[in-house]
């Protein structure tokens, strides 16, 4: 039987797999669109809990500013950089330059 984690995870997951490349969302937006605008943190939880599913692109959720807060739960220290910057994000000091023209609000865009 799945738990209600479990059935939140899955909902947050099936959000993150529709973050086009090259854009990023965050935490309380993925919340509010779930219709549970109080847990940013459980998003959190859910994208800490996905790195072993290769297909949830985890890497374009970040703080409500653009700040990579996340960075620390992906393998090697550069990772969520990394991966950012391969679909042409720019990073400076750990957070998203451009983040408003980045950013993916799933409440409009879905």
């Amino acid at each position: 039987m799945e738990s209600n984690e479990d059935n939140f995870f899955e909902k947050v997951y099936n959000v993150v797999r529709l973050i086009p490349y090259g854009r990023v969302t965050n935490y309380g937006s993925i919340a509010k669109y779930l219709g549970s605008p109080q847990s940013s943190r459980a998003v959190g939880y859910a994208m800490n809990s996905s790195h072993n599913k290769s297909d949830i692109p985890a890497h374009r959720v970040v703080n409500r500013v653009g700040l990579l807060t996340g960075k620390h739960h992906f393998f090697g220290s550069n990772l969520m950089k990394k991966l950012l910057e391969s679909e042409d994000v720019i990073i400076i000091n750990n957070q998203v330059h451009n983040f408003d023209a980045l950013y993916w609000d799933p409440c409009i865009e879905l």
